[in-house]
């Protein structure tokens, strides 16, 4: 079992700045990446952000420039900086991670998605 809690979101106009966090417990060995996601009404759910344990990341062209994801590993979490917000930024956050998890006869891996947290951005 394993628990992702996001939290920052909330309401900004355009221009502005807000940081989610993302903290993953529970049964975790290890955890191979984590991940933001967004969806916004009537769209499909898309990544936004990526980040290996290595630290090695990834972007979805919208956010490039504009976010940066960042995480610690001893900590197991990780955390998305969102500058210079557009209202087309407006959608529900999902935190996901890759997670190796040991069960009773080894390990295995799987995927965890938090609960979603709103970010509006108003024109």
């Amino acid at each position: 079992q394993v628990q992702l809690v996001e939290s920052g979101g909330g309401l900004v106009q355009a221009g502005g700045s807000l940081r989610l966090s993302c903290a993953a417990s529970g049964n975790i060995f290890s955890i191979a990446a984590m991940g933001w996601y967004r969806q916004a009404p009537g769209k499909q759910r898309e990544l936004v952000a990526a980040i290996t344990s290595a630290g090695s990341t990834n972007y979805a062209d919208s956010v490039k420039g504009r976010f940066t994801i960042s995480g610690d590993n001893a900590k197991n979490t990780a955390s998305l900086q969102m500058n210079s917000l557009k209202p087309e930024d407006t959608a529900v956050y999902y935190c996901n991670a890759d997670i190796i998890s040991i069960g009773t006869y080894g390990k295995y891996r799987h995927t965890s998605w938090g609960q979603g947290t709103q970010v509006t951005v108003s024109s």
